[in-house]
């Protein structure tokens, strides 16, 4: 049975995710005005600073969220495992999904402002590695958090340990976490040292 607290989080991610989608969608009906609209000289200080603040505070709390789980799964009590996973999933949801917004809108402005995205060789792998990870996420992460809350809404609360279930999934999530958090080590390491490095508008060619 789902509480209130876990369909409020539910609608708040779908809610974000129609924020990105609409997004994506100005970008490509409405390209001039978008590119104007992100190269505008006064958003380029502030762009920066957002970026790189949603950015290390999203990559930070995948990882801490991917620790705190491990952790949680190692103590073996189900209070903790629950409360645990009922606090990262509401920090995904209320936390990360803005932050990722705001990486994208900061990184897509600064973008604009050295060149095409797609000819500069670091940039462009980095977006394609963000993009990767989000993926990942999406096709993997979602479906799994779906399964993991309808175990937890049939658990009884007499019921002094968790389904076999149940724990598989969590332990998976934390394998799935940790593939999308690779692309972004990559992507930190990309942004801070910018190798030149083959653009992806070059790979097929």
């Amino acid at each position: 049975m789902k509480t209130k607290s876990t369909t409020k989080t539910n609608y708040i991610l779908v809610a974000f995710l129609a924020v990105m989608a609409g997004m994506i969608g100005f970008g490509m009906f409405f390209q001039d005005a978008f590119i104007s609209f992100l190269r505008h000289p006064a958003l380029y200080s502030h762009a920066r600073m957002v970026h790189i603040a949603a950015v290390t505070l999203f990559f930070a709390n995948a990882v801490v969220g991917m620790i705190w789980e491990q952790r949680s799964l190692a103590s073996g009590s189900k209070e903790v495992i629950l409360h645990t996973y009922n606090t990262v999933a509401f920090l995904d949801s209320r936390f990360s999904s803005p932050l990722i917004i705001l990486s994208v809108l900061g990184g897509l402005s600064l973008s604009v402002h050295i060149g095409d995205l797609w000819q500069i060789g670091w940039l462009s792998v980095s977006f394609l590695l963000f993009l990767l990870s989000g993926f990942l996420w999406v096709v993997s992460d979602i479906p799994t958090q779906y399964k993991i809350k309808k175990l937890m809404g049939s658990l009884q609360p007499d019921d002094e340990t968790l389904p076999d279930e149940l724990i598989r999934l969590l332990k998976l999530r934390l394998w799935i976490s940790m593939a999308g958090v690779v692309p972004l080590i990559v992507v930190f390491v990309l942004m801070v040292y910018k190798p030149d490095i083959t653009a992806v508008a070059d790979w097929f060619q």
